[in-house]
């Protein structure tokens, strides 16, 4: 039988889980609100609020189904930690999404390339610069 203790903590992680999860309604709830509201003000439409909260419901519970997802193929591949490859993997179902996030993730590996050869090139800099500064040294 679980101690007093145990019985008094974990109603409180609960809660603490519950409340996280609010928050994040909230925020979800918020952003859709914006995005609905400029949407519309583009078309000049409107949209209930009943449709905001739809939408906004729909969104926050495909994310949970997303990060169910992300975490059953990392863990089918035996990873802890999920890559940009889980997230193509359940975008497969939606081509705009996939393709959408195909773009994407050639966008970062190009950028991170570029980073890295910059950094290759200040080393190789730094290095050289090093060099002369101890033949200078050695001279005087």
């Amino acid at each position: 039988m679980p101690s007093e203790q145990h019985q008094l903590i974990y109603p409180l992680k609960m809660n603490e889980n519950e409340a996280q999860k609010q928050r994040l309604k909230a925020a979800v709830h918020y952003t859709v609100g914006r995005l609905c509201r400029n949407i519309a003000a583009d078309c000049e439409k409107q949209i209930t609020k009943q449709t905001i909260a739809a939408i906004a419901e729909t969104t926050f519970r495909q994310c949970d189904i997303f990060a169910k997802d992300f975490e059953a193929f990392a863990r089918h591949a035996k990873r802890h930690t999920v890559t940009v490859d889980d997230v193509k993997l359940t975008a497969r179902r939606t081509t705009a999404l996939y393709n959408y996030m195909q773009r994407k993730s050639e966008e970062l590996a190009l950028n991170n390339q570029e980073l890295k050869e910059k950094r290759k090139s200040a080393a190789k800099r730094k290095s050289k610069d090093m060099e002369a500064e101890e033949e200078n040294d050695v001279e005087d």
